[in-house]
């Protein structure tokens, strides 16, 4: 079995789990409170939320950000790369790229159909060279083609479910605590500790459920450009630039290094890892003429990350 063969297979199999163990939850929270008749009509409720309810507007989330859509006489360099990985991936809509003004390096997918958009700031497009920006955006458009936009969708309205049935068992439990202290009514402790652990519970699986994404869209970005090296280049870059705001503030210098199982996203050497296993010989010394960066033509931004009225930080 091939390394990239093995490495699917792997990342199937832990969002079926992830996403099986987030369902158990919330069924057994609805199931604790109003029994099983309840949980069929709210897990029915919430896949016809899903079929029928849109996403949130790629022009809302935009929005937030202050983004503004990169026409093609802006970065023509830019949006060929895009054009020919959508090809690639054979996804049925070629996303619009949009420009965030931020000097923070970050990149992010949001919308869908024909409002789908991906989002580079300035940051990162200074940063990358027209080799690394190119893995960057198959990483994005990999998300696209394996449905993650759809998946982490649906683990966000299994945990908020699962929250919410949560508070409202905990609230039962204080409205009819009188009895309990009477003994005219029972309560299980079993059903007590999960309706208090399971909003941390289903978190921490939302979470690996993430990290599980982020290792199949790098896949999918090495089989796209054929170029595993090129990704992981432009993750050490933005390992080493971007950094934790806070950490730098409150401890100049240093790391704080985060729980593994707190991360939306696998560690850098994890991922590099991965990439290295899929083609070895990819890693090998390129020629420097491939370290050409793509300017985009606008100003550069210099204004320092910092909170928006929005509540976004960029």
């Amino acid at each position: 079995m091939t390394p990239s063969i093995r490495h699917s297979l792997i990342n199937i199999a832990q969002s079926v789990l992830l996403i099986g163990g987030m369902g158990a939850i919330a069924w057994a929270c609805v199931t604790a409170i109003w029994g099983g008749e309840a949980a069929l009509w709210v897990f029915a409720g919430i896949g016809l939320m899903l079929a029928l309810s849109p996403a949130l507007p790629a022009d809302m989330m935009l929005s937030l950000y202050g983004a503004r859509r990169i026409e093609p006489q802006q970065f023509p360099e830019g949006i060929a790369i895009l054009n020919d990985l959508a090809r690639r991936a054979e996804i049925p809509e070629i996303p619009t790229l949009y420009y965030l003004p931020s000097a923070m390096p970050m990149a992010f997918t949001t919308g869908r159909g024909e409002s789908l958009a991906i989002a580079l700031s300035d940051g990162m497009l200074r940063l990358l060279n027209a080799r690394e920006l190119r893995g960057v955006l198959a990483h994005e458009i990999s998300h696209v083609a394996h449905g993650d936009l759809w998946i982490m969708r649906l683990a966000d309205v299994m945990s908020r479910a699962t929250t919410i049935t949560s508070y409202a068992g905990q609230l039962l439990l204080v409205l009819n605590l009188p009895l309990l202290l009477a003994g005219e009514a029972h309560v299980p402790w079993t059903a007590v500790l999960l309706l208090v652990f399971s909003p941390t519970l289903t978190s921490l699986l939302q979470l690996a459920l993430s990290r599980a994404r982020e290792f199949s869209a790098d896949q999918g970005a090495a089989q796209l450009t054929g170029d595993p090296a090129a990704l992981a280049s432009a993750l050490l870059k933005l390992e080493r630039t971007a950094g934790r705001f806070w950490e730098e503030m409150v401890m100049p210098g240093r790391r704080i290094p985060a729980p593994s199982v707190l991360r939306t996203h696998p560690r850098t050497e994890d991922r590099i890892d991965r990439l290295k296993a899929l083609a070895p010989d990819a890693f090998r010394p390129r020629p420097r003429a491939e370290d050409e960066r793509l300017v985009p033509r606008w100003p550069m931004i210099e204004n320092p990350p910092r909170w928006r009225r929005t509540g976004v930080w960029y």
